[in-house]
């Protein structure tokens, strides 16, 4: 495993001041300056130094070495120093990298523009080694801590969105059905209890279809339960695509037999949503030669459609439904039944 500072910085963990190299980029057009100062940094084994003599190519120098401190000449043929620290500030590779510009005044006028253009600090050249490194390990550690804290914050949040997506998939996998993927019975507790109780505040109907595969047992006898597993998924699949809405949700009751929440669904709607899942699933002409209905798979379904009262529950319309759906499979199945009422 790389255990490099580097490294270490961008997983956002601590390095020691110690550790740290620090990079040193000047921009001056003397070479004898530049040459002073490689001079002065020589002996100090945590810094790097490289020297760019032209202005013009100081910021492409500065984006490609990642200095972690610029020397900065402030009078330059061609460019003038202040514009060029205003360059520093606008890239984005190089907008938080420290200036310290290097001046042949000790002028305070001088001194305000050049920290009001984004100037971290100010040196009369050529300074005192000891001061010179010492402000340059100054501002190299504040520079390098922010890294280390953007990076951390970084990982942090990396580590969140990954936790967050992680729990979403968890609850994804805890409300859906292992063969079908559609809800499971979990997920449809909790759904008809919510929107029973926002059925109730704003006393508008809500509707239950239970459906109820017909001689589903004589079909897992006659073609086995690896069939079966795969009529199950193709009634779900019917299922889903004929219930439009977002707020419907599809569930599986459990064993062969579904259930469908219709929020803010009157008795008529759900009467033509069942005709539509019926007919639907017929069409699919999966063939069963043991069905008392004809050839193909069919379904029953009861419909249950109520205004919820204070004293009521859910119960009741998983009961009413159910009520129904026994009269649909003992009055010859393959059909929608929601005479009983409420």
């Amino acid at each position: 495993m790389d255990n490099s500072p580097d490294m270490r910085i961008e997983l956002g963990l601590h390095i020691p001041d110690d550790e740290r190299k620090i990079m040193v980029l000047l921009v001056d057009d003397q070479p004898m300056v530049g040459e002073a100062i490689r001079r002065a940094l020589l002996n100090d084994p945590h810094i790097d130094f490289h020297y760019c003599e032209y202005a013009d190519n100081a910021l492409a120098v500065a984006e490609k070495t990642r200095p972690t401190v610029i020397l900065q000449d402030l009078v330059m043929p061609g460019v003038d120093g202040l514009t060029l620290v205003r360059q520093y500030r606008s890239n984005l590779v190089t907008a938080n990298i420290p200036v310290i510009v290097l001046s042949t005044r000790e002028d305070a006028e001088v001194k305000r523009d050049a920290f009001a253009a984004g100037v971290n600090d100010y040196l009369v050249k050529v300074p005192e080694t000891i001061e010179m490194i010492a402000r340059i390990r100054y501002h190299a550690r504040a520079y390098n801590n922010m890294l280390q804290r953007d990076a951390a914050y970084r990982a942090l949040r990396e580590s969140q969105q990954q936790l967050q997506k992680t729990n979403f998939e968890l609850q994804r996998l805890t409300n859906t059905d292992g063969l079908t993927g559609i809800a499971n019975r979990r997920y449809l507790d909790e759904y008809l209890s919510a929107e029973w109780r926002r059925a109730r505040r704003e006393q508008k109907e809500i509707s239950l279809l239970l459906i109820d595969i017909d001689n589903f047992k004589s079909y897992n006898d006659t073609y086995g339960h690896v069939v079966g597993d795969h009529a199950l998924k193709q009634v779900a699949h019917v299922m889903e695509t004929n219930i439009l809405r977002s707020t419907d949700l599809c569930t599986r009751y459990g064993g062969e037999e579904f259930a469908v929440v219709l929020p803010a669904t009157g008795r008529h709607g759900a009467i033509v949503a069942a005709d539509k899942i019926c007919k639907a699933v017929e069409a699919l002409k999966i063939p069963h030669e043991q069905s008392s209905t004809g050839e193909w798979l069919t379904v029953s379904i009861g419909v249950a459609s109520i205004v919820p009262q204070a004293e009521g529950g859910p119960d009741d319309l998983i009961s009413l439904a159910d009520k129904n759906l026994y009269q649909a499979k003992s009055t010859g199945k393959n059909r929608v039944v929601s005479d009983i009422t409420a």
